[in-house]
């Protein structure tokens, strides 16, 4: 005999049978939205790490040209080896004198 399916057609299913099954989908469905939630996550450190790491390479070049500036404390320092190297000349020029 063969089997007819149709919309009167019906099935029975054990009811714990039936759970597992949500059960299982459910518990399935969350797995892949954590699964792509870590690869977001994971993606966008990825771009973080990268953007960090250009820029500490334009750093780690252009600062010891003294393309990006100097510190306060390196322009204080400048001037007080300026002030002494010209009361090192002014010294120097007095005893030529003598």
């Amino acid at each position: 005999m063969v089997a007819r399916l149709n919309d009167a057609s019906e099935i029975t299913i054990p009811l714990r049978n039936l759970l597992a099954l949500i059960a299982g989908t459910a518990i399935a469905v969350m797995g892949y939205f954590r699964v792509g939630e870590r690869l977001s996550v994971l993606e966008r450190n990825a771009e973080l790490s990268s953007v960090q790491i250009e820029a500490n390479s334009e750093f780690r070049i252009l600062w010891p040209r003294g393309e990006l500036g100097s510190l306060p404390a390196d322009a204080q320092q400048f001037m007080m080896l300026e002030f002494h190297q010209l009361a090192l000349d002014e010294i120097r020029a007095e005893l030529d004198r003598r």
